[in-house]
């Protein structure tokens, strides 16, 4: 099995990557969407642009929006911000989740074209590393979201090492990854209480290596991506 990485906001025309592609976002992109799945969510379309969003939600059975924009603020107007532990008392069984973020969900839609595609976060990276070895895959490329001019992305990077680490097979304990994000430039903004929109609760969660079991597989359905 090879592996490569890519920075999604590092190059401006990006390298195709076809064959396993996992789009990898900590904070907080993919830990709300593996929380809003264990809340019962049947589906969640992660929909790049809000206008797109906001216009499927006339569209879709039982929707609920989730979205924020770049730095983390919530999107006017949406049901819930990009905060997974908003969501943990959320009653989301049977809803179809139209989520909206900055970061990880344009990964995924640079990638959809992968001929495997996986949101990934540390809450279900051990699953996402099992699913991946399952389907045997020959290559894998982790696409890190969390890299921009004034943040250094490790809480992303970390979670590759360690979802690379499973896949070679070698004895990966997390705390040390678990660190790494807690530790990260965005990471700090969590702990310092000076970001509203950013709180401890999140990074807390966030920070909680295979807390669920299952791994977040992204397929297309009728022109438009899906995650089950």
């Amino acid at each position: 099995m090879k592996f490569s990485r890519i920075f999604l906001n590092r190059l401006q025309n990006l390298p195709t990557a076809s064959d396993t592609v996992v789009v990898v976002d900590v904070l907080r992109s993919f830990t709300t969407a593996a929380v809003a799945l264990a809340r019962g969510a049947r589906a969640i379309y992660p929909v790049e642009h809000i206008a797109e969003a906001s216009a499927l939600l006339e569209r879709i059975p039982n929707p609920v929006s989730i979205g924020a924009v770049g730095g983390g603020d919530p999107v006017p107007g949406f049901d819930f911000g990009n905060s997974p532990s908003q969501l943990m008392d959320a009653e989301l069984s049977g809803k179809s989740v139209l989520m909206t973020t900055a970061a990880g969900v344009r990964g995924l839609q640079r990638f959809h074209e992968a001929r495997r595609l996986y949101a990934a976060s540390l809450v279900c990276a051990r699953a996402t590393a099992e699913a991946i070895r399952v389907a045997g895959a020959d290559e894998v490329c982790f696409v890190i979201t969390g890299e921009w001019v004034d943040r250094d992305g490790d809480e992303d990077i970390a979670c590759a090492d360690y979802i690379e680490s499973l896949l070679r097979g070698e004895a990966a304990e997390p705390e040390a990854f678990i660190q790494r994000v807690r530790s990260s430039d965005f990471g700090r903004r969590f702990t310092a209480g000076t970001w509203p929109n950013l709180p401890l609760a999140d990074l807390d969660l966030a920070a909680q290596a295979n807390l669920f079991d299952f791994a977040m597989r992204v397929r297309r359905e009728d022109g438009r991506l899906i995650i089950r």
